[in-house]
């Protein structure tokens, strides 16, 4: 089957390239906790209304991330010991080169989250090429060599994945069909894939704007920790890799960042739970 062919109305299909993990790659854990977060600063707003850019309220609100938040959230993972993987968009790092080099120098990973924040699904071939290259070179002029990447909105396409093995790019974290880890035997290289899921991301639990409506509801932390825990726990008999997706706008508010506080510190206290970057669990998984 060829993933970009289309039968009966139905999209196109990654069933024949996928190839589930062995479990070497938890090196013996029960499961693993990867902690992610998307620096999306002001393009998670301007991708969407362009015409934003001249409301300062919307704009700091954005700004909120790099300024406070990421600050905060790299001293928590600094007096934790934690490792995580930020995923940053050229126009967060061409706006806010301070903040990828501080995550730099903290031992973080940094990978691509396209250049804008635009929608792929609506974009030409031409204009998906120039958005991962536009994505690479801002980061390149930083000093980042990225080897993972994120869609915007979690909308990878069958281009964007052909792009991303072209490219050399050894993982990507967008897709919703496992809780595992796997590998995509793509006809022109392989890629690992680091599934995500809705439930664990903070956007659709805190995120507000009236306009452009990037969400409407606010939930409490309390809930957003329940979740969370409850997953990872859950994990624990599947052997699965959580990952949490966090937006520093949003958990790098004093509430909300102790709940990844608790969720480290519970992840700790199983001790079964290896806390990982993703660019080592794919590494594990092209190892093996």
């Amino acid at each position: 089957m060829n993933p970009h062919d289309t039968t009966a109305g139905q999209g196109p299909s990654l069933r024949d390239w996928r190839r589930p993990a062995t479990d070497e790659w938890r090196r013996g854990k029960a499961a693993a906790l990867a902690l992610t977060f998307d620096v999306d600063a002001e393009s998670a707003v301007l991708g969407r209304m362009p015409a934003a850019v001249n409301d300062l309220s919307a704009m700091s609100h954005q700004a909120y991330g790099p300024q406070v938040g990421l600050p905060r959230i790299l001293r928590l993972l600094e007096s934790t010991a934690t490792p995580a993987t930020f995923f940053v968009p050229g126009d967060s790092a061409r706006r806010w080169p301070r903040a990828v080099e501080t995550i730099l120098a903290a031992g973080h990973e940094i990978a691509l989250h396209s250049d804008q924040h635009r929608s792929l699904l609506t974009m030409t071939q031409t204009e998906q090429e120039q958005d991962l290259g536009a994505n690479l070179e801002a980061l390149a002029a930083l000093g980042v060599r990225p080897v993972g990447y994120r869609a915007p909105n979690w909308q990878l396409t069958a281009v964007t994945l052909d792009l991303l093995v072209d490219a050399g790019v050894a993982y990507d974290s967008s897709l919703m069909d496992d809780d595992r880890p796997y590998v995509i035997d793509h006809p022109r290289g392989q890629i690992a894939e680091l599934p995500v899921h809705w439930s664990l991301d903070d956007w659709e639990q805190y995120a507000f704007l009236p306009e452009p409506d990037i969400g409407q509801v606010i939930d409490a932390p309390s809930k957003v920790l329940e979740i969370w825990q409850g997953e990872l726990d859950a994990m624990r008999s599947t052997g699965g890799l959580c990952v949490i997706t966090c937006h520093p706008f949003l958990s790098g508010r004093p509430s909300r960042l102790r709940v990844i506080a608790d969720l480290i510190q519970a992840a700790q206290d199983y001790g079964d739970v290896e806390l990982v970057r993703c660019d080592t669990v794919a590494a594990r998984l092209l190892d093996t």
